[in-house]
């Protein structure tokens, strides 16, 4: 097989492999490097309706991926609902993602967690975060759960920069679940700060 062959294949094979991306921004980011890669190609041999078909997806995936690089830290892209925990949707939500939840929050039990918070994302829930009372005036975060399609982004953030979701309920600082000490510098970004061994958010008061 010759270099332009190769390239040609390369260039399908991650169309391919795009489409079989479950985080969207992963999916747009291959799929664009896959169509600008077959511009090149069907330029070469040449054939131009590939050509134009593959320009235009390839400005297709630039357009929504600056909308997704630009809205992903929007406070107005994102709404923060809070549920009760026997919410019969939310418990819908963790019941449908529930294996996803235990392969990286082995242990984790939705009934400890009293306090429960919804991100959307227009009319899509995106995110959820779970939360009891650790004394003292300090929220525990049980967990910061993100759906497979959104990965790629941080709803969880949207939770902690409203302060009044927290301080509402009497609460003076968010400690981070042990789970998250991974996401340290994401939540350095957002004011937590190392407190002995947690990962600490102070709230305004």
């Amino acid at each position: 097989m010759d270099l332009l062959s190769s390239i040609g294949w390369g260039g399908s094979a991650l169309v391919v492999v795009s489409l079989l991306q479950t985080r969207i921004l992963r999916l747009r980011l291959l799929n664009l490097v896959g169509c600008v890669i077959l511009v090149g190609f069907n330029l070469a041999i040449p054939v131009w309706p590939m050509v134009g078909m593959n320009a235009v997806l390839a400005v297709i995936n630039v357009v929504h991926l600056w909308r997704l690089l630009r809205h992903r830290h929007d406070d107005h892209e994102y709404a923060v609902l809070e549920v009760n925990s026997t919410d019969a949707y939310l418990g819908h939500v963790l019941t449908a993602h529930e294996k996803d939840i235990a392969k990286f929050n082995p242990g984790f039990a939705p009934a400890a967690s009293p306090y429960a918070f919804l991100v959307q994302h227009g009319e899509r829930t995106v995110g959820v975060v779970l939360a009891h009372d650790a004394g003292s005036g300090r929220a525990q975060i049980d967990l910061d759960y993100v759906l497979p399609k959104y990965r790629d982004f941080t709803p969880g953030e949207f939770v902690y920069r409203r302060s009044d979701v927290f301080a509402d309920h009497g609460f003076r600082q968010v400690l981070a679940s042990p789970r998250m000490r991974d996401s340290a510098p994401y939540l350095n970004k957002l004011g937590f700060h190392p407190e002995g061994e947690s990962l600490v958010l102070n709230l305004p008061r």
